[in-house]
């Protein structure tokens, strides 16, 4: 990963997205020699927000299991007949 001060940011960010485009690494962006925020291609956030989303349904579920909230597979196919119609 690169690590950018945000004064080079500002001063070469057209030079900095070209690079962060082509390689798709992406750059730690800091203040006062401090970490301020992540600089990613928008592809490679959009998929990370994807995957997010697919765990948290995991989590979702395992959760509902430990809660025991869930239904036979009698049950699950009588809903979604229902649902689906």
């Amino acid at each position: 990963m690169r690590i950018e001060l945000v004064m080079t940011l500002k001063r070469q960010e057209t030079k900095i997205l070209a690079e962060l485009h082509s390689s798709k690494e992406p750059v730690l962006i800091t203040e006062h020699g401090q970490p301020s925020a992540y600089l990613v291609d928008v592809k490679d956030y959009e998929f990370m927000q994807q995957r997010i989303k697919i765990l948290e349904g995991i989590a979702r579920g395992e959760q509902a299991i430990k809660n025991g909230n869930t239904f036979s597979n009698q049950e699950a196919k009588e809903k979604m007949n229902k649902w689906l119609k």
